[in-house]
């Protein structure tokens, strides 16, 4: 391969280490931020369905861990705005001034549904979820968790609702660059409903259909408002040459 070839790929890979760099910074500057402003409250909430059994430590540093962990999911969610906008300017270069626009609104809207998601998960989902697995087999198995293993679970719950509940932002994007329709997505509806139920049964931390339809109504909502932004989207026509910035 020849310098000329080898260089726009060195380019590429450059941008992408300097876009990966500002995302790692905005997620560590968020995360030092909720460490010691929200990351309390979060742990209040997420041990509440414990109670009133108490996780117990099996390590000297287990508590410290578990509290980055939480530290960490409330970093993703202020350091959002930053992470989607160097996601975003990768993938779509030389975006018009209009465009621009877009991808602003696009920015608190990705926030604020990674945020809806983690406490949906936190509220909602997380004390039916301890309730049934603390209930199953009560009579012969005490339930009592490791606050590292009961934290290792709630986080990866907390972050993968917090990431379905991106849908409508995810559809949006796809129109966008006019890899789907409006009209597509609606013909395809009762695959997406499929898809949607085989997610559900994966995120949901428990086998009964209850939890599980508590994950499989709100995706099915969502995915009926990513339905409704797509008809707003207008795909771009051609690449632009712009800078990117």
């Amino acid at each position: 391969m020849t310098e000329n070839h080898k260089m726009p790929l060195l380019a590429h890979l450059g941008e992408l280490r300097d876009r990966l760099i500002k995302a790692f910074i905005a997620l560590f500057v968020g995360t030092a931020v909720s460490l010691f402003v929200l990351t309390p409250r979060l742990f209040e909430i997420v041990i509440r369905p414990m109670q009133p059994n108490v996780p117990v430590a099996l390590r000297p540093t287990e508590t410290i861990i578990v509290y980055f962990k939480l530290a960490l999911i409330l970093g993703l969610v202020i350091a959002m705005p930053v992470i989607v906008y160097q996601l975003v300017r990768f993938i779509v270069p030389g975006l018009t001034p209009q465009e621009k626009r877009y991808l602003y609104y696009l920015l608190p809207a990705a926030t604020v549904s990674f945020a809806v998601g983690v406490l949906f998960a936190a509220l909602v989902m997380l004390p039916f979820a301890i309730a049934y697995l603390k209930g199953f087999m009560s009579d012969i198995v005490r339930p009592t968790y490791s606050i590292d293993s009961y934290i290792s679970f709630v986080t990866g719950l907390l972050f993968w609702v917090g990431v379905t509940f991106e849908t409508p932002l995810i559809i949006f994007f796809l129109a966008k660059l006019g890899i789907v329709t409006p009209a597509f997505l609606s013909k395809n509806r009762k695959y997406a409903i499929l898809i949607i139920a085989v997610l559900a049964a994966v995120i949901t931390p428990t086998p009964d259909p209850f939890n599980m339809m508590i994950v499989m109504v709100p995706l099915i909502l969502l995915y009926g408002v990513g339905e409704i932004l797509a008809r707003f989207a207008r795909p771009v026509a051609k690449p632009r040459s712009e800078s990117r910035s």
